[in-house]
């Protein structure tokens, strides 16, 4: 069973919280550059030195059509118009997604894009293996950024840095140049970051970029934004915001449109906000949120605050959150070695 989300403030908790504002505030004066006109904007990824497009390909839907051409071409084009951060994971749709993914890569496009997937295992050897076949299906040689998907549970902490855990086997790799930065992933709970986040501090390590889901929901309940964001950029860790929808689910409020779900991401300390298109015209929703975007006026954040406040204090939309229907290692323990 998952294990629930703390809703006591820890000393470390309330401290991030206190900091929050002055980042947020001094975000903008130090990362954001507008970029020309129906160009896309780039951000710099943490302290890696890599620009990255402000909106992301996220993986999992490159697996949803029915036909692999139409996932390759939505790759494609997404490259073609700009995006240059591309998302996947060694579990989605069982590898096919970095199949395809692989496979849109083929000739110059590799060369043109930061590639990102992550891995379940949480010891050495599973972790080494799944590292191999994403490799494999990515047809790539170097992976810009191996993630350790879905830290859901506080203990995938110790086991991933323990003896033989997964984080050795990371470490290797990138010692064997298969891989360029380490990170990690999850969508549980604040708590469960900070913690994997001190146990890095622990061993010494410190990584390279975290995701997280940033949302208009997410800041009204056990928020990420508030609690995590802020110690990430303090520590130049790159931001890579995820579930700008919720995973669908807040479109359903009616209280906010997908553009604004994704600007209102954007406009955080984003170094690149995930968002996933399984049909051109839902890459077209996203290309032009990107190219459209502005920093967003106190007023206009007020207002979607405003919007989302009551809907948001229970977690209704944030299913991930208080839920089982994302966590798919619970589903697949096996997945974790």
């Amino acid at each position: 069973m998952t294990e629930q989300p703390r809703s006591n403030l820890t000393r470390r908790t309330f401290l991030a919280l206190s900091v929050a504002s002055a980042f947020f505030q001094e975000f903008w004066q130090d990362v954001m550059a507008v970029a020309p006109e129906n160009e896309i904007p780039q951000r710099l990824l943490g302290r890696t030195g890599e620009k990255v497009s402000i909106i992301g390909l996220g993986g999992y839907h490159i697996g949803n059509p029915h036909d692999e051409s139409e996932g390759i071409r939505i790759i494609q084009s997404a490259i073609d118009n700009g995006i240059n951060f591309l998302d996947n994971c060694w579990d989605y749709h069982g590898g096919d997604s970095e199949v395809r993914m692989g496979k849109a890569l083929k000739g110059a496009y590799r060369s043109k894009v930061f590639l990102m997937t992550k891995i379940d295992g949480r010891d050495k050897k599973t972790a080494a293996s799944q590292i191999e076949d994403s490799l494999r299906r990515l047809q790539t040689d170097t992976i810009d950024l191996m993630q350790l998907h879905e830290v859901i549970r506080m203990s995938d902490a110790e086991k991933s840095f323990g003896p033989n855990g997964a984080i050795e086997a990371l470490v290797d790799a990138r010692k064997a140049g298969k891989i360029r930065f380490i990170g990690f992933t999850g969508h549980k709970s604040p708590e469960m970051h900070l913690h994997m986040l001190a146990c890095a501090a622990r061993n010494n390590f410190k990584f390279d970029a975290v995701q997280l889901p940033l949302n208009v929901m997410d800041s009204h309940f056990d928020s990420f934004e508030k609690l995590v964001v802020p110690v990430l950029v303090k520590h130049q860790i790159g931001v890579l915001g995820m579930k700008p929808l919720g995973g669908g689910p807040i479109l359903q409020s009616r209280v906010v449109s997908a553009i604004e779900c994704l600007q209102y991401a954007m406009d955080l300390p984003t170094s690149t906000v995930i968002t996933g298109c399984d049909s051109i015209s839902i890459l077209q929703q996203a290309l032009r949120a990107a190219r459209t975007f502005r920093p967003l006026t106190a007023k206009e954040r007020g207002s979607i605050m405003e919007k989302t406040k009551a809907l948001a204090s229970r977690g209704a939309y944030e299913l991930y959150k208080t839920s089982e229907r994302f966590d798919g290692t619970n589903h697949h323990p096996e997945w974790m070695g």
